[in-house]
C-alpha cells in the first residue's frame, strides 16, 4: 500500500519524468501536491496500470489535487544539456508552475539537482511507494502519450501512436528506413553505429 507522505509536518510535492529512455519527443515531468487525507486504490506507479486506467486515474488526480503541473524539455534541449539534466529541468519547470510553494519534494529515482533551496528525498521505486509520486507518474506519462499521439499524426511512418518514441524494432526499422525527423533526439543512439552516421548527412 502507497504511503500518504513522507513527512506529514510538510507540504510535499511528489515528482516523476515520462519519456527519458526514448528516441524522439519530449521528456515529461509532473509535480502534485495531494491533500493529507487523500487516498485511492487506482494511484500506482503508471507503468503498472493499463492506458485506460491511467486516464481514469489522470482524471482523479487533477480533481483531487491541491496542485499539479506538467512540464516538458524538448528534444533539442535534450541534445544540449543531456538526458539526465533535461529530466531535472522538467520537474523544475514543473515545480515552478505549482499554485502551492511546497515545502518538500518527493522524487522518483536516485538523483536529482536541488530546486531553490527545498530540501528533497530521491525514493527508488518511489512511483509504488508514495502516492504523490505515485500521481506525478500518471500525470508525466499519459500528458506525454498525448502529445505523442498528436506529432504521429505528422509523422505515421515512425508508429509512435504504438510506440510513443520508445526504442522499438519497428521505430528503429521506420529511422533506418526514412531517416531521423526534427522530433528525433540527434544525441541518442538511435540505430546501430554503421547505419547512424547515414542519418544526419543530409
Amino acid at each position: 500500500m502507497l504511503k500518504a507522505f513522507h513527512d506529514p509536518q510538510l507540504v510535499e510535492a511528489g515528482c516523476d519524468e515520462a519519456g527519458r529512455g526514448c528516441l524522439a519527443g519530449p521528456v515529461f515531468a509532473a509535480a502534485v501536491i495531494l491533500p493529507k487525507a487523500f487516498s485511492h486504490s487506482l494511484l500506482n506507479d503508471s507503468k503498472q496500470l493499463s492506458e485506460k486506467k491511467r486516464i481514469e486515474a489522470r482524471k482523479i488526480v487533477e480533481a483531487s489535487a491541491l496542485a499539479w503541473a506538467v512540464a516538458q524539455v524538448d528534444p533539442e534541449e535534450i541534445d544540449e544539456i543531456n538526458i539526465l539534466n533535461a529530466s531535472f529541468l522538467a520537474m523544475h519547470r514543473s515545480i515552478d508552475q505549482l499554485s502551492i510553494i511546497p515545502e518538500s519534494l518527493l522524487i522518483d529515482g536516485n538523483r536529482f539537482k536541488s530546486y531553490k533551496e527545498l530540501p528533497f528525498h530521491c525514493m527508488i521505486k518511489g512511483d509504488s511507494r508514495y502516492m504523490s509520486i505515485a500521481a506525478a507518474s500518471i500525470l508525466a506519462k499519459t500528458y506525454r502519450d498525448d502529445y505523442m499521439m498528436q506529432i504521429a499524426a505528422e509523422y505515421p511512418h515512425y508508429d509512435w501512436q504504438k510506440n510513443k518514441g520508445y526504442p522499438t524494432k519497428a521505430h528503429r526499422a521506420a529511422i533506418a528506413k526514412h531517416g531521423s525527423c526534427i522530433h528525433h533526439r540527434k544525441s541518442f543512439r538511435l540505430l546501430p553505429d554503421l547505419i547512424q552516421g547515414k542519418l544526419f548527412d543530409e
